[in-house]
């Protein structure tokens, strides 16, 4: 398989967004496609997101792949982006660029942006499969682990510093990504989620708890819900045997 170059669509919002999309069947075939939400300062040249791509060639699939603003090669800074960026982001590439039902599979963030589609957009969407699933983590993660000088650095200058443990440099947290969080959580409420549900985690995760993915499935108001927790897999739940279990997450709805 020839790895295909990136495309840029151009948002409402006037966003450059990078995408790649390997169209095999005619939109008259009602075969779901899939499309890839990477997580936070994440890329859609990403381990995940490359192996989707080649599975769903030699599987004759449609797919579809994509940077948010402010990532990989899309437009836009990261520090000037939020959630509600991101999510709209998202639903235009559903929006325009791809046709009839989708399978999302949502990474980390990734995960919490399909959710909010899924409200968005429910007859679009097929199935949800979410990896080491990410809701509200601007609040229950970035919010909470600020001590109290962080939060005031934060309200002062409107962003802060954290250390990343995939970069040796830190990464920003603006108040805007965190007031803009607020407005997205999903975890407050029961989620009225009219398709399937699968979520894949693993126990070695040191950024979202197993329990986590736990909590999101009693939170979701479908019954087709299963969790599937990887004993040996980290956050990046990309090993070999990890990417099989996604891949069979995948075949359960193809």
């Amino acid at each position: 398989m020839v790895d295909e170059p990136f495309q840029i669509f151009h948002t409402s919002e006037n966003r450059s967004i990078a995408y790649v999309k390997r169209y095999i069947k005619q939109s008259s075939d009602q075969s779901p496609g899939i499309i890839f939400l990477g997580g936070l300062r994440s890329d859609m040249q990403g381990t995940k997101a490359s192996y989707l791509e080649k599975w769903c060639f030699e599987k004759e699939c449609n797919f579809l792949k994509f940077d948010y603003s402010g990532h990989g090669q899309s437009s836009e800074t990261f520090e000037s982006g939020c959630i509600s960026d991101w999510k709209n982001d998202a639903c235009e590439i559903l929006d325009n660029l791809s046709e009839g039902p989708q399978i999302l599979i949502g990474s980390s963030m990734g995960g919490w942006i399909s959710l909010l589609l899924g409200n968005l957009r429910p007859k679009r969407i097929m199935a949800f499969i979410g990896i080491a699933t990410a809701p509200d983590f601007t609040e229950t993660s970035m919010w909470a682990n600020l001590d109290v000088n962080a939060r005031k650095k934060l309200n002062k200058f409107g962003k802060v510093e954290i250390d990343s443990d995939y970069s040796n440099e830190p990464y920003i947290v603006t108040k805007k990504l965190i007031e803009d969080g607020r407005s997205n959580l999903i975890m407050n409420a029961p989620l009225l989620s009219p398709f399937p549900v699968r979520l894949l985690q693993g126990m070695l995760d040191n950024e979202v708890h197993y329990s986590q993915s736990i909590s999101l499935a009693e939170n979701i108001s479908h019954n087709d819900v299963k969790v599937v927790i990887c004993k040996d897999a980290d956050h990046q739940f990309s090993s070999p045997a990890c990417l099989n279990i996604l891949t069979s997450a995948i075949q359960e709805f193809l």
